[in-house]
């Protein structure tokens, strides 16, 4: 049976959605529900449902953020929206984040129940395109016949669509990773001053700091901590240029804790020391 988890800050949502449908009916079960985004990752971390509904205005809690955490992690999972924030471009973003349905509240039951249907039916497909034909391969065997043009096409057809959905999941993953790097970023560029840590930022954009790592990785071919001090280093040099502060003042003020580490990171990534870009930037004005 495939997994559901519902998230909700309302109780008698959850509560309404988990008893008034009958879930056995689309081979589904309700294996979680939780009240705030935060503990809905937690459920869903920890259950690795197939199955989401969701609101995403929450308190604490970036509901877009949130979709992109669940997708860049677990990529066939199906998810529904429910919310009352009615706004067209949070609704594409959502969609292009790879929700699966997009309900105002309130939610009728018909709505919801075609939710349901168009997720199992994805989930259905994903499995199908996951096992060999047996049979098919059976009756190649036994016949050794070529295929005729007709099958080819069909065959190539079919390929296609394959071709073409992983292309879609590929779409999807991208997106998701693109969202929760972007406003990894930002947080470190926002306290790249502070004594800052890789988890520190995972939590802020609700995934894992492992995964966090893979994805920052990816997209900027740098780690954490290169990306954290070239942000430091460039705010340095920005300090630099005023000949009133001292170079051990700049270093705590980028969030350097010594000035040692500071003089080797930074000729690390200028090639000369901060005095001597001091001096150099400065005999150039």
């Amino acid at each position: 049976m495939y997994k559901v988890v519902i998230i909700d800050d309302e109780p008698i949502i959850v509560e309404g959605i988990s008893r008034s449908i009958k879930w056995d009916e689309y081979n589904c079960q309700v294996v979680g529900t939780a009240g705030n985004g935060v503990e809905g990752l937690e459920v869903i971390r920890r259950e690795k449902p197939d199955i989401i509904f969701s609101d995403i205005c929450m308190p604490n809690m970036d509901g877009l953020l949130m979709i992109a955490a669940i997708k860049s992690e677990f990529k066939d999972i199906e998810i529904t929206i429910l919310t009352g924030f009615r706004d067209f471009d949070y609704a594409y973003q959502a969609i292009k984040l790879g929700v699966t349905r997009f309900l105002l509240k309130p939610s009728k039951m018909d709505e919801l129940k075609e939710a349901i249907t168009a997720m199992t039916a994805n989930l259905d497909a994903k499995r199908m395109s996951l096992q060999p034909d047996a049979s098919g391969a059976a009756g190649m065997a036994a016949t050794k016949e070529p295929l005729d043009k007709a099958d080819e096409a069909a065959c190539m057809a079919s390929d296609g669509d394959a071709c073409a959905d992983d292309e879609g999941t590929a779409s999807v993953n991208s997106e998701a990773g693109n969202f929760i790097v972007h406003n990894a970023m930002k947080y470190i560029e926002e306290h790249y001053s502070e004594k800052l840590k890789l988890s520190d930022v995972a939590d802020k954009v609700f995934v894992s700091q492992w995964h966090l790592s893979k994805l920052l990785n990816r997209q900027t071919g740098q780690n954490f901590s290169e990306i954290l001090n070239g942000i430091r280093i460039e705010k340095a040099k920005l300090l630099l240029e005023d000949p009133s502060l001292r170079i051990g003042d700049i270093a705590d003020t980028v969030g350097f804790l010594d000035m040692a580490h500071f003089s080797r990171v930074f000729k690390k990534q200028t090639g000369i020391s901060a005095n001597e870009y001091r001096n150099k930037v400065l005999s150039n004005r």
